[in-house]
């Protein structure tokens, strides 16, 4: 980052002119005239200090302001992992968990990344196929990457293969096991399925890791009640 500064110019320095003092004093031949003496050197005429510029109080808080702040250092996954197992703001957990996804969906290839791209918009243009395809593409050139398993796991889930969006988030969840994107899609998908104890287990195992989030709270506090219910 780039620091400013703010040089303030000097104000004009006040410079008393010389006056030259006229005489009308009468001359004579034996008696010659005094010589002029500049009021500066008089005791009558002090000479007038020269002030010192000081900057402005505006211009002082301008420079202070203008001072940037260091950006704060980039956090590993295991350190907004672990912030987001404490934080108890909803809001600022959800924060941390859009970091934390956006993380695992970097694949620090340019190739990859483009096609995880071109996956997405067929994908929200209904291209399924292409979409597919993209995506395939991707994890064929970078199989350990977790975001393309994620990313084919949740276009099944919308295609409505759940036995294959199933298959992807287990090979996510071999890859990162705190995956709890993939988890909630796991548990959504148990949840269509009429498998409320494993969806349960499931939003619990989630909560583990991102206790903050209200709506999977809500989900569980239902099937709970749901379950128990069955038991009577």
């Amino acid at each position: 980052m780039r620091r400013f500064s703010l040089r303030l110019a000097p104000s004009l320095l006040l410079v008393p002119a010389l006056l030259i003092a006229g005489s009308s004093v009468a001359q004579t031949p034996d008696q010659p005239m005094p010589a002029p003496v500049p009021p500066a050197m008089t005791p009558e005429s002090p000479a007038t200090p020269i002030p010192t510029p000081t900057p402005a109080p505006a211009a002082k808080e301008a420079a202070i302001e203008q001072v940037p702040l260091n950006p704060p250092e980039p956090q590993s996954i295991d350190q907004m992992l672990s912030q987001l197992k404490r934080e108890r703001d909803p809001d600022a957990a959800r924060v941390i968990a859009n970091a934390t996804m956006a993380a695992w969906s970097e694949s620090n290839s340019p190739t990859v990344d483009l096609l995880m791209q071109w996956s997405a918009k067929a994908a929200a243009e209904k291209r399924n196929a292409a979409a597919l395809d993209f995506i395939d593409q991707a994890i064929t050139l970078k199989p350990d990457f977790v975001g393309g398993w994620n990313q084919r796991a949740t276009l099944h889930f919308t295609m409505g293969n759940y036995k294959k969006s199933v298959s992807d988030i287990e090979h996510v969840l071999k890859l990162e096991p705190r995956h709890f994107g993939a988890i909630a899609g796991l548990a959504g998908i148990l949840t269509e399925r009429g498998s409320k104890q494993a969806a349960m287990q499931a939003w619990e195992r989630y909560l583990d890791i991102y206790p903050a989030d209200r709506e999977a709270q809500e989900i569980v506090a239902k099937l709970s009640e749901e379950l128990a219910g069955q038991k009577t």
